[in-house]
């Protein structure tokens, strides 16, 4: 057995304490658990669903309010799926949960051509079967295992391919109206995921439906962000803490900020525009490090 170090034991613990804190906040700042909800954890058997509910587990037993959690597997029959780990893993830690057997992989196979992405379909077909067990389960929130990287990605995709200014929420309402949606891995970095996983030794199950296509959109934005944290350190915090600091009045959507009605007064306006005056923002040591390194590299000799 591996003898952990009292180093490396004190980064472990840093990293769940790290990731216990950062779901609490999410959990709190957006009201996502409630006393007496009924959680239904959806897991896939990634590394992210796991730690979800790995720390979820965790928050429940020192919470103030009490609730319930049920983790929910979607047994999609795609070739070669190990059916047994999840049940055998829940079954070792006390879990209660459910596998829901649906055969979604044959319907995206049918009718998604050869090299198309299946993403979309999968998603819809996935998410209509979940919204129907837990109606069955009387669960009272529908937690899923999208951490910041996705928000972000997502945010990026809909910008480039869909032109919105659009991403996954930390906390919504079902499109049928009748479940509450919430993402506590919402302030969680995905690398931060990923160490966790690999600690706790988590039985990961890769998804071979749509893990396994190539240059798929999401896939691209993914390595462009990975490029700019590697560059830019800190880039990311700042973008994802615009998603908390949005200012509708400068924007350009006529049906979110009344544009049309606007006039002038005597009374200073909190969000009016300030004269002329272009808006400054100053580089990070790091972005300035990198820029003077890459005038360096084109300088010639």
């Amino acid at each position: 057995m591996e003898i952990v170090s009292r180093k490396e034991q004190h980064n472990i613990n840093k990293l769940h304490k790290r990731l216990r804190r950062l779901v609490g906040a999410a959990i709190a700042d957006f009201n996502m658990i409630e006393a007496g909800d009924r959680v239904m954890v959806c897991l896939s058997g990634g590394k992210d669903s796991y730690a979800l509910l790995d720390i979820l587990r965790s928050l429940q037993a020192h919470a103030p309010l009490p609730f319930e959690l049920i983790a929910v597997n979607l047994d999609q029959k795609q070739p070669g799926f190990p059916e047994h780990v999840l049940p055998g893993y829940l079954t070792s830690i006390d879990m209660p949960f459910r596998i829901v057997e649906q055969d979604t992989y044959s319907v995206v196979k049918r009718v998604i051509a050869e090299g198309k992405t299946t993403c979309s379909l999968c998603s819809r077909l996935r998410r209509g079967v979940l919204y129907r067990v837990a109606g069955e389960l009387g669960a009272t929130k529908i937690a899923l295992g999208h951490h910041r990287d996705d928000i972000l990605e997502t945010l990026f995709l809909n910008l480039f391919y869909g032109g919105k200014l659009k991403t996954m929420p930390p906390k919504l309402v079902s499109d049928d109206g009748r479940h509450i949606v919430i993402r506590p891995l919402a302030y969680c970095k995905e690398k931060d995921l990923e160490a966790y996983a690999e600690v706790a030794d988590f039985p990961i199950i890769p998804c071979n439906l749509c893990g396994s296509q190539k240059n798929l959109q999401r896939q691209a934005v993914k390595e462009m962000m990975q490029q700019w944290d590697k560059k830019f350190p800190g880039r990311l915090e700042t973008m994802f803490t615009a998603l908390q600091n949005v200012q509708p009045s400068h924007l350009a959507d006529p049906a979110l900020y009344d544009f049309r009605g606007l006039k002038t007064g005597n009374e200073p306006l909190a969000d009016g525009d300030k004269a002329f005056d272009p808006e400054t923002f100053e580089p990070t040591v790091a972005e300035i490090l990198s820029l003077n390194k890459d005038r360096g590299s084109n300088t010639s000799t």
